[in-house]
C-alpha cells in the first residue's frame, strides 16, 4: 500500500473537502472522477465507507483508496 501524508497549513485551512483531497493527492485525475470513486463507496474515511462528496477531512483522519493510505496532518 502507497502512503501518503498530507500536511494542512495551519490559519489558513482547518479540513479539506474529500474530493479535493483525492486530486491534490493526485489520487485521480479530475473532479468528475473523485466524485464518481466517492459516491461509488470506494473511498474509507477512518475505516468507514465515505460517500460524502465534500466531507470535511481534518488533521488525524485515514483515507484509502485503491491501495494508498493518506494520513492528514
Amino acid at each position: 500500500m502507497k502512503e501518503i501524508t498530507f500536511t494542512l497549513r495551519k490559519g489558513e485551512d482547518d479540513y479539506i473537502q474529500l474530493i479535493q483531497l483525492l486530486k491534490t493527492t493526485n489520487c485521480v485525475t479530475s473532479g468528475a472522477e473523485a466524485q464518481m470513486v466517492v459516491s461509488e463507496g470506494l473511498v474509507k474515511r477512518n475505516g468507514t465507507t465515505e460517500l460524502r462528496k465534500r466531507a470535511k477531512c481534518v488533521p488525524g483522519d485515514i483515507i484509502e483508496y485503491d491501495g494508498i493510505r493518506i494520513e492528514l496532518k
